[in-house]
């Protein structure tokens, strides 16, 4: 392993860290505020909207401070660190100091704000990370593979620990937040000497990004891309409870789902490096709409035949998670190659396809007679749920394939 290399676990832990601040927190968060406070679906949904709609603007612009700070990294992302833990803990573990509505909007802010810098910062530093660990044109696959399985293996963590420590205390997001913020620290200490500015090549601006054809197309197919995961992460828990009707099943099901999605992504990984990454991303995206499409068929108790949609999903998340990063991270390197503007670009479209099926989905829902909870779900309720939770992601799924298959990713030069 060369020495560039042997700091890569550390790359995996902080990937982690980032991933728990994710996913993770558009499946909790809603459920959370609506259960402990009673906030309405459609409230919660607007706010999580009006959030990514600042993520329009502050996104590019966090790139930019990204880019302004490059010599002082390893303090701004300590500080953007302690943030977003505090924002953590205030969100799950201390009662609302405001309406319970306004404290998910100000604590919110808070979480994703600082996990938008830290995630630019972070992609942007892995491109030249990357470049230096392996030999040319494999370092992006490589640092992909460690990246992603440990942002998979937080997000499984994140995911099932809240419902794990309910069995055992009596605050378990309390628990969740203290522990997030241990994770935090103990990233901070492994990363504190990887945030160097010497060999990183000075910002290009955004205008070298979007005009380039490729990186526009990989932006639109990253957008179409993760619209099924958004749907899915935001109704999952809904879907399990509801449409299953397995209360109880939300946790380990999400924990076989995103197993399935951290065991995979090595091998997609492995797979890309021999055959290339298009062929290999568009098989994982055709067994995904295969997955979506067998839960359209399944009836309240089939928890079996759900497990296997989990797992086939989830092995299909971890190309999409894996792939698509390494690919847009390949062609920054040669188009605009401190990346900082480029990930900023690419932490907006990632995140505003969350917003979108938190505005969306969470009202027509709520609209349909949905109720969280409720003894008794109306049969058009349920009928709603399912079609949104597994018909909806089919269509996305199949236009994110039909623009992966027409698109040239092999041009040269901006």
């Amino acid at each position: 392993m060369k020495p560039a290399a042997r700091h890569l676990p550390a790359y995996a832990l902080f990937a982690a860290l980032l991933a728990a601040a994710g996913l993770p927190i558009y499946i909790h968060a809603p459920k959370f505020f609506v259960d402990e406070y009673g906030v309405s679906l459609a409230a919660l949904g607007t706010v999580l909207f009006v959030l990514r709609l600042l993520d329009v603007v502050q996104d590019p612009l966090l790139g930019k401070l990204s880019e302004k700070l490059r010599d002082h990294r390893g303090i701004a992302v300590a500080v953007a660190c302690a943030v977003m833990a505090g924002s953590m803990i205030a969100l799950f573990a201390v009662p609302p100091l405001l309406p319970p509505l306004w404290w998910f909007a100000v604590t919110l802010t808070g979480v994703f704000s600082a996990f938008s810098f830290l995630t630019i910062c972070f992609y942007a530093q892995g491109v030249a990370k990357a470049d230096a660990a392996a030999l040319p044109g494999t370092g992006h696959l490589s640092l992909a593979r460690w990246r992603e399985t440990g942002a998979l293996l937080g997000v499984c963590v994140a995911s099932v620990v809240p419902v794990a420590l309910g069995a055992v205390m009596d605050a378990p997001f309390t628990g969740f937040a203290v522990g997030f913020a241990v994770l935090s620290l103990a990233s901070v200490v492994a990363m504190r000497g990887e945030w160097r500015s010497v060999g990183v090549p000075s910002a290009t601006g955004f205008g070298t990004v979007l005009r380039d054809p490729v990186a526009r197309r990989l932006l639109l197919i990253a957008l179409l891309n993760a619209a099924p995961v958004a749907v899915t992460s935001t109704l999952f828990l809904f879907y399990v409870e509801s449409a299953l009707q397995a209360p109880g099943w939300e946790g380990p099901l999400l924990l076989l789902f995103f197993l399935s999605a951290a065991a995979a992504a090595p091998f997609w990984g492995l797979l890309a490096e021999r055959l290339g990454p298009k062929p290999v991303l568009l098989g994982a995206m055709v067994l995904a709409i295969v997955a979506f499409a067998g839960a359209l068929t399944l009836a309240a108790g089939d928890i079996g035949a759900f497990a296997l949609v989990c797992i086939g999903s989830g092995a299909a998340l971890g190309a999409d998670l894996t792939l698509l990063p390494a690919m847009f991270a390949t062609r920054m390197a040669k188009i605009a190659p401190s990346a900082a503007e480029g990930f900023g670009l690419w932490s907006l479209v990632s995140k505003f396809t969350l917003a979108f099926a938190a505005v969306t989905l969470l009202p027509i829902l709520h609209a349909a007679g949905f109720d969280s909870g409720a003894l008794v779900t109306p049969p058009e309720a349920l009928t709603t749920l399912v079609w949104l939770y597994a018909g909806l992601p089919c269509v996305l799924k199949s236009a994110a394939v039909a623009l992966l298959v027409g698109a040239n990713l092999q041009e040269d030069g901006p």
